[in-house]
């Protein structure tokens, strides 16, 4: 058994191919391959705790991921995320390794399945790119739009808390080739964005259905509790596809959650992104059509990620 440290899983993370890693998770999630049991969590008064854990039939490991997020941190100079993850051999039962991530690959798998619901929902044409939220999950979900070649788009709106956090996320991410306006009202996202992606850990709704324009899209990140809402509940009403990550889980906690819990939606109207990946339902059907996505964090995606840095660094002989 190996410990893996977060500074050799940050070295091997580039030469990975993690895109058709991350789709197969949801393909097998949705063909019924994966067993998942429902999320475990500690919501306590400073910060919260996610057990997720699960396997793929046939594949080499199963995996159980300890996630948390404290977002006072940052105050106290500490990241808000930590975490590690444990993957055995489905074999034996064999503990193969414990990487020690510190939440980086929850923070990764989060952003490329992101890229992944954005290649299958969002518009062609994408004339701007809206991020809610200015953290860490903000900054990844728009690169990993970029290095997945989604959109050619680097035009970007972000909206943040303050005006010092928006400044400070728009000098970070220009060097990187993106083009960045900020803004303090919420509302200016939806009406200038075709493509966007919510990435706070609000409890209550950040965009509204009146700013909701025909084409859009929606990646919604940051609800993966049963308490906290990013978007008006209206919002999936409009919608022409909500898709959820996971349908037995997108009903206690998320988007999903929030809009059967008032009424907004039925469940009938929600199909699962791993079905569009597989061919079994359509994605975007429209360039005028409105898409939501639900991403309320899957352990076929810790499992992916998790296998992915494990072999890759086997294959190189620096582990058994």
């Amino acid at each position: 058994m190996k410990i893996l440290t977060v500074d050799e899983i940050r070295e091997v993370l580039p030469s990975l191919d993690l895109m058709p890693a991350i789709e197969e998770g949801f393909r097998a999630y949705s063909e019924g391959r994966a067993v998942i049991p429902p999320v475990g969590e500690l919501l306590l008064d400073k910060g919260e705790v996610h057990l997720k854990y699960g396997f793929i039939r046939g594949e080499e490991f199963y995996v159980i991921k300890i996630a948390s997020g404290f977002y006072g941190n940052p105050a106290l100079g500490l990241p808000s995320g930590n975490g590690c993850l444990l993957l055995f051999k489905q074999e034996t039962g064999e503990a193969a390794a414990i990487l020690l991530d510190e939440g980086l690959l929850t923070n990764v798998r989060t952003a490329v399945a992101g890229a992944v619901a954005a290649k299958y929902c969002a518009p062609k044409d994408v004339q701007r790119i809206g991020i809610v939220g200015a953290g860490t999950q903000a900054r990844l979900q728009l690169e990993w739009l970029a290095k997945a070649m989604v959109t050619p788009c680097r035009d970007v709106l972000v909206w943040g808390l303050n005006a010092e956090e928006v400044e400070r996320y728009r000098r970070d991410m220009e060097p990187l080739g993106f083009t960045v306006k900020t803004t303090l009202d919420a509302s200016d996202v939806l009406e200038a964005c075709n493509l966007v992606v919510t990435a706070t850990p609000s409890h209550t709704p950040l965009l509204r259905a009146e700013d909701l324009r025909p084409g859009t899209h929606i990646t919604a990140v940051g609800s993966d509790t049963p308490d906290k809402q990013e978007l008006d509940s209206a919002i999936l009403a409009k919608a022409g596809l909500v898709v959820a990550d996971s349908i037995p889980q997108c009903r206690l906690r998320g988007e999903i959650h929030k809009a059967l819990e008032s009424g907004h939606i039925e469940e009938s109207r929600c199909i699962e992104l791993g079905a569009i990946i597989a061919g079994k339902a359509k994605g975007r059907t429209s360039e005028s059509q409105i898409t939501v996505v639900d991403l309320t964090g899957v352990a076929v995606q810790d499992l992916a990620i998790a296998s992915a840095v494990f072999r890759k660094l086997r294959d190189r002989s620096t582990i058994s």
